[in-house]
């Protein structure tokens, strides 16, 4: 594969490298929000219901309904303790090379395969944790204590949580808690922008001669605004610096960019793959 080939030399001459990761990303690892098999392996009351993927923000589900959701749902994605090939393999590809992550992605992955994880920015949020959602307060939560709670008051046949005082609530103010993840302008995100500004430092203390690589995987079009175009307009203003776009439905590559951009219509996974051929 000649988009390999070319990679490979763009690590060698790369003095940094900056991963950027979008939700094809671990779609590729095998977390597919859209897998409706694995939906109706783990909703089996949900399916019964209609529904067919995990994208039930905005459905009109009753609280224990959700909430049994929820808690199946990122017990699966968030806490998995079994390594995940792709992204060990991702992390083997940068090896010792001065790097960071940013991601969309709030399951973790990265730091759960072998990132390091104080130099990865989820500016997006974590599953690992659950916030008011007035908010009354800037804190957030180990999400892992509530779902444990949930799921053992969860009966799956029917979807529902059978104890209500299972379903979690604000320790502050007893309101709704929701996760910890950007869905609106009541997101609580301090906790991430200390590593926000630890990635800034990063790159605006590179010596002026270092090449940066961006390693960009599966970030489409429906939060452009996160990670594509952030990589885009960074690889524009670094002299030196190169994008790599992985994704097999968006690949394209600002034309302004020339031959310091490369284009790369396949998932993740084909492409690591050819790299360790």
């Amino acid at each position: 594969m000649e988009a390999a080939a070319t990679l490979r030399t763009w690590l060698d001459e790369a003095d940094r490298v900056l991963v950027a990761a979008g939700a094809g990303l671990s779609a590729a690892a095998g977390y597919d929000y859209g897998d409706t098999d694995r939906f109706k392996e783990l909703f089996p009351a949900l399916h019964r219901l209609g529904l067919r993927s995990r994208y039930l923000l905005g459905v009109p589900l009753p609280a224990d309904m959700m909430w049994g959701y929820w808690a199946v749902h990122i017990d699966d994605i968030r806490f998995g303790s079994d390594p995940n090939p792709l992204y060990r393999e991702l992390r083997s590809l940068v090896g010792d090379r001065d790097h960071w992550v940013m991601t969309s992605n709030v399951d973790a992955l990265f730091a759960r395969n072998g990132f390091e994880a104080d130099r990865v920015f989820t500016p997006q949020g974590d599953y690992g944790r659950l916030q008011c959602t007035v908010p009354c307060t800037q804190e957030a939560w180990d999400s892992r204590p509530f779902l444990d709670r949930i799921l053992a008051a969860y009966d799956r046949d029917t979807g529902r949580v059978t104890d209500p005082a299972a379903l979690p609530v604000c320790p502050n103010c007893g309101a709704e808690v929701f996760p910890h993840v950007r869905v609106g302008p009541e997101f609580v995100g301090g906790a991430y922008m200390p590593a926000g500004d630890r990635l800034a430092r990063w790159l605006g203390d590179a010596p002026g001669e270092a090449r940066l690589l961006v390693l960009e995987f599966g970030a489409g079009f429906n939060t452009p605004g996160v990670i594509r175009w952030p990589m885009e307009k960074l690889v524009r203003h670094t002299p030196g610096a190169r994008l790599v776009r992985v994704n097999p439905v968006h690949p394209d590559v600002p034309a302004d960019l020339g031959a310091r951009a490369l284009s790369v219509p396949f998932g993740a996974d084909r492409l690591l793959n050819a790299l360790t051929v």
